[in-house]
Parts: structure tokens; C-alpha cells; sequence
């Protein structure tokens, strides 16, 4: 069957919970950045306020698919000037083709970065379209079930509520793992590694010895800074130091394993494609992958990349993996993928998960595990008039 047309749609798909947090906002700057040397600039004067980007391709017989990215500025013209030239009247079914399509076609203007994200989109509103049309659930299309159901964590993204109020919703929740976001950097010296010191302390004091606790830098560590955090923070067990150098800095990552040998090392959600997983696992450099699917370049990617790890004994945990159906797939029968990811503030704390979906039919985090659904694609629950409604 062939493919009748791509669209990309820009889309505001923003949660509206409806239950009162039981706590009240509190005044931050935020979790630590790559901006953090330049102070007198907030998060709203640097970072981009582009919207989402849904990607709806559609079959001869009518069938369609969906897909989810972000960058909707850029991401929106890649997919309808130029993917969907490339896509209309393929095989919908011929996924392998469709993402090496794309990948080589985009190679002039970079395959990595902003392309990356129309790849996605396009990818997984492919193997949704499958899916439905096969009339199975993609991670039967993929392998099928490999474990009964997904180990979730709960990643404290939104901080505005306060940690340790965060962190103790989401052990009521039932998470027995959670990951904490840094504050401070290189620009803070001693001072810095001294408060996230005390920031994992008081959460390992909090959560006692039988829930992991991960660490995330978002980017905005170097080489020297991680080896003395590492040193600080290891008598607090962590799990893992995740996302602590900015992405392309490879040389780093090479000088920070050769450094700090013991730590576990984690990073991946800003690597787009195949290649930078691929140096990464011959070299040794991380010992988790942390691919996200609406990034990195679709389901196609994270199979690959999956296989990549179990090549050469590592692991993988998805970013976000359990906010949408993507991950969930891909986490349900990967033997690599150990634990998925709930992010994006996880809820404020009193509001219950379902009431944070994102996309209808996303089935939700129960006791800290995740089952997907096993309606065909990827069991969204979305209808053209839901489309329209979200569409910006």
C-alpha cells in the first residue's frame, strides 16, 4: 500500500490538569543549563518557544498514522517541503526505506539536529500507520513482549513544587527509582559541588537505601567538574551521572571515562541518529544509552540503537520513554531497555498521572511499571476532530 500524504501539523497538546496540587509553587531559577555562565540572561530570553509538531501520514485506503516531535519552526517545513516530496506514492509498510530515505536526503543540510526531529515524527507516524494497518501493536511488529512489564522512574524535571515534595509524591506514586536534576556547574565552583552535594544527600536520606537515585546535568558539566562530583557524590550510591557534557563534545567523553572509571555514566536524549551511539559503544565511553524517540530519529533508530547496546553489553532507558507510546513500545521488547523514563515533571504533586497524558491512549505509570497497549499501532486514541482541536 502506498503512501497518499504527509502533513505536518503544529499542535499545542500542553496537559490541562484539572486537581489542585496539594503544595504551592515556589520561586526558582531553574535546574542547571549550558546559559548557567551567563546569568544576567533568564531561560525565557535564550531558549526557544516553538510549538509541538504532529506528523499525520495517511494511506490509499485511508488508514493514517501519527507522530509527535518538537521545533515545529524548522521541523514543520523539513517535513511538508521536503519529506513529503520524498514519501508520497512509497510502500507505508517499506519503513527501513522510508528512514534511510531521509536520513541520506537530509544529509546536505544536516541529518543530525533539527532533521533528526522531522525524522522522528515521520518514522514513528509510519509504524503507527503499520501497525493499524497489520492491525497489531507495533511492539509485536518489533519483536514482540521480551518482559511482562516496563520498570519505570520518575524524573524531577519540574522543580517549581520543591523537591523533596516531588520526591515524596512520587515514592507515593509507587516509583522505587527517581532522578534528581543539578542546580549548580563550573561557574559555581567549590559552592556548587558542595550544594549538590547536599541535594543528593537529602534525597538519599529521603528515599532510605532500597530506591536508586540518577543524577542529570543537562549538558553543563566539563571534564574536571565531573570528576569532582563524581568523587562528592559517590558515597550516596547513585545510580547514574546522567547528560554531563554538551552532546558533541566527544573528546570529553573520552577523557571523562578515562577519568572516572567507577562512575556510571549515562547520556544519549541530544545524540541524533545512529553514529554517535555507535562510537560511543565501541569505545566504552557510557554505559547507558538514553535515545529519545520523538529525537533521534523514530522507532527505526531506537531499534537500532538498542541492538547496538546489546552488542556490546550495555543498556538502554529511553528518555521519556514512558510519556508516550513510542518508548513504551520500544521498552516493552527491547532486551537491552532495563527501565523506561516518566518525565516532563512527572505531576505536580497530588495530581494523579492521568491527568498528565499528553496524547490519548497513552497508557499510564501503575506502582512504578507500565504495561503498553495492545490495540494496533501504537494504540493512540486519537481522532482527526482531536487533531484539529489541538492544532495551533
Amino acid at each position: 500500500m502506498k503512501i497518499k500524504s504527509i502533513e505536518a501539523i503544529v499542535v499545542n497538546v500542553t496537559p490541562n490538569f484539572k486537581t489542585e496540587p496539594r503544595v504551592p509553587k515556589i520561586k526558582t531559577e531553574g535546574f542547571i543549563s549550558p546559559m548557567r555562565r551567563y546569568p544576567d540572561l533568564k531561560k525565557t530570553d535564550w531558549n526557544v518557544n516553538w510549538e509541538r509538531i504532529a506528523c499525520v501520514i495517511t494511506a490509499e485506503d485511508g488508514t493514517w498514522g501519527f507522530g509527535l516531535t518538537l521545533h515545529e519552526g524548522p521541523v514543520k517545513k523539513i517535513i511538508n517541503g521536503h519529506f513529503s516530496e520524498l514519501l508520497v506514492g512509497e510502500d507505508c509498510m517499506a519503513t527501513e526505506r522510508a528512514w534511510d530515505l531521509m536520513q541520506k536526503a537530509s544529509a546536505p543540510y544536516g541529518t543530525s539536529g533539527i532533521a533528526s526531529y522531522a525524522i522522528s515524527a515521520v518514522d514513528n507516524a509510519l509504524w503507527d500507520l503499520k501497525g493499524k494497518i497489520l492491525r497489531c501493536p507495533v511492539y509485536e511488529l518489533i519483536g514482540g513482549p521480551q518482559k511482562k512489564k516496563i520498570f519505570c522512574y520518575a524524573s524531577n524535571t519540574d522543580i517549581s513544587y520543591g523537591t523533596q515534595n516531588s520526591i515524596e509524591w512520587f515514592l507515593e506514586l509507587g516509583f522505587k527509582a527517581v532522578k534528581l536534576f543539578l542546580r549548580a556547574g563550573p561557574e559555581d565552583g567549590v559552592r556548587g559541588i558542595n550544594e549538590s552535594e547536599e541535594l543528593v544527600a537529602n534525597t538519599r536520606q529521603l528515599v532510605g537505601n532500597d530506591v536508586e537515585i540518577a543524577v542529570d546535568a543537562w549538558m553543563s558539566l566539563n571534564t574536571e567538574y565531573v570528576v569532582r562530583l563524581s568523587e562528592a557524590l559517590r558515597p550516596y550510591r547513585i545510580k547514574w551521572l546522567e547528560d554531563y557534557l554538551l552532546p558533541e563534545d566527544m573528546d570529553s567523553y573520552f577523557r571523562v571515562r578515562k577519568r572516572v572509571p567507577w562512575q556510571i555514566l549515562a547520556t544519549g536524549e541530544h545524540w541524533y541518529s545512529i553514529h554517535p551511539f555507535a562510537l560511543a559503544a565501541s569505545h566504552g565511553l557510557v554505559d547507558i544509552f538514553q535515545p529519545d524517540l520523538n529525537w533521534v530519529g523514530g522507532m527505526t533508530a531506537g531499534i537500532k540503537i538498542c541492538n547496538l547496546a546489546q552488542a556490546h553489553g550495555l543498556s538502554v532507558i529511553p528518555h521519556a520513554s514512558t510519556n508516550y507510546p513510542y518508548g513504551q513500545h520500544l521498552a516493552f521488547s527491547m532486551p537491552s531497555v532495563l527501565w523506561a523514563e516518566r518525565s516532563e515533571g512527572v505531576s505536580p504533586p497530588g495530581v494523579p498521572l492521568e491527568e498528565m497524558i499528553v496524547l490519548p491512549g497513552t497508557p499510564i505509570v501503575k506502582d512504578g511499571y507500565l504495561t503498553p497497549s495492545d490495540a494496533p499501532g501504537f494504540g493512540l486514541e486519537i481522532t482527526q476532530d482531536w487533531i484539529e482541536d489541538k492544532a495551533v
